[in-house]
């Protein structure tokens, strides 16, 4: 298929599965392509350039500008605080570096470190297993497809609301299980964690969550947290004070589909 102006793709890639789907730009529609299964007698990163080319294969959209989204589980997220009077591009990257090791116990040359680099305050960075980032590039590029972006699911969704996040607000997105949560400050994120939710988890373990993370980070807590969610949000935490769902809910969607169209105004 002819490449289409204003039409573009969005691949979610999860642990098990990965979806392809079409975005418009003006109509602000979006069509799932096709999705597929990882082989899991595969190492993720050949799973994941098998499945990939398969999809490309079959959708026929040979040029068209790719975006992929990763879940959370594939990468590394963490909070660095940069080195006082730092001024060098390169302190900020060793001490990143230095925080994943001493975070992950190993060091950061297997893996693809980005952030929002920062030299007057904490920021948080992001890594992907370079392997992971190799299979989409080879399999994007196979097919000529501009790589618009390779992020995870959660900065993909910060970056797309965090017009509407203050300082003091709690961001969460709810994927597959998982909420990963982080404190909003000053248009960044202050710190972030990772937690598995309880199936059929009430609000009240919501509170208790964004109570004890406010109480480990030594933050100030005035009245009802501001919670401000994105992705499969549970009915019971939409009901609860002070919290605002970013963004439709989309029943019937797969995790990968979800994934892919996170971010994207379709």
């Amino acid at each position: 298929m002819r490449k289409k102006f204003g039409h573009a793709l969005r691949l979610g890639v999860g642990l098990e599965a990965i979806a392809l789907v079409e975005t418009r730009r003006w109509g602000r529609e979006a069509t799932v392509l096709a999705e597929l299964a990882l082989d899991p007698s595969h190492a993720l990163p050949a799973a994941v350039t098998a499945a990939a080319a398969a999809l490309f294969n079959d959708a026929g959209r040979d040029g068209w500008p790719l975006t992929v989204v990763l879940a959370d589980e594939l990468v590394r997220l963490w909070q660095v605080t940069p080195p006082p009077d730092c001024t060098r591009m390169a302190d900020l990257e060793a001490a990143a570096a230095l925080r994943f090791q001493q975070l992950y116990g190993e060091p950061a040359a297997g893996w693809h470190v980005g952030a929002d680099w920062q030299a007057g305050r904490p920021f948080l960075a992001a890594a992907l297993p370079r392997s992971l980032q190799t299979a989409v590039q080879q399999a994007a590029g196979a097919h000529a497809m501009p790589l618009i972006e390779v992020a995870p699911q959660f900065l993909v969704l910060f970056n797309r609301w965090r017009d509407s996040l203050a300082a003091g607000d709690w961001f969460g997105v709810v994927h597959d299980g998982v909420l990963t949560l982080g404190a909003v400050d000053g248009g960044g994120i202050a710190a972030i964690r990772a937690l598995a939710t309880p199936p059929q988890a009430a609000a009240g373990w919501l509170a208790e969550q964004v109570a004890r993370e406010a109480l480990r980070l030594n933050l100030a807590a005035s009245g009802q947290p501001h919670l401000r969610l994105c992705g499969e949000v549970p009915a019971a935490w939409r009901a609860a004070p002070d919290c605002v769902v970013l963004g439709e809910a989309r029943p019937g969607l797969s995790a990968a589909a979800l994934l892919a169209l996170s971010g994207s105004a379709a």
